[in-house]
């Protein structure tokens, strides 16, 4: 799966990074509902006074989403004997 992050400076001037934002392809079914969390998500962090530079995605969405959704988005292949 491939991330990106965005940074840009908050309501208060702080300079702000985001990063985990997964990249889903344009049929994902859960590529509108990730579009509006992270909406909502750059939203709270734009309008935050704390001090922190740097916001992790995944671990919003880890609060926000069921557990069942979160697995789906962010499932890993696990490797057999270790290879």
């Amino acid at each position: 799966m491939l991330f990106k992050s965005l940074e840009f400076k908050n309501a208060y001037g702080q300079k702000v990074k985001i990063i985990e934002i997964p990249v889903l392809e344009e049929d994902n079914t859960y590529r509108f509902m990730i579009q509006l969390h992270l909406e909502t998500f750059i939203a709270k962090v734009y309008r935050s006074r704390e001090a922190r530079s740097v916001y992790s995605f995944r671990d919003y969405l880890k609060k926000v989403l069921k557990w069942p959704v979160y697995e789906q988005i962010f499932k890993t292949d696990i490797l057999k004997n270790n290879a």
